[in-house]
């Protein structure tokens, strides 16, 4: 597997950015300080669900 990686629109400059990848119905995640170690793989529904929690967690700015 060779994912185009895409960093994430809230990152600024640095190592502690997110990457997101699809393919073949499964979103794959992992961080730029590591881009090649551990990569976390979700269904659609399961990264909605992860979504939801990250966004009613997240402190408002």
């Amino acid at each position: 597997m060779n994912p185009h990686w895409q960093k994430s629109s809230y990152c600024s400059e640095g190592d502690s950015c997110v990457h997101i990848s699809t393919s073949h119905g499964t979103i794959h995640l992992t961080e730029s300080a590591d881009p090649h170690g551990v990569i976390l793989d979700a269904r659609p529904p399961a990264f909605s669900a992860l979504l939801a929690v990250l966004k009613k967690e997240s402190p408002r700015v």
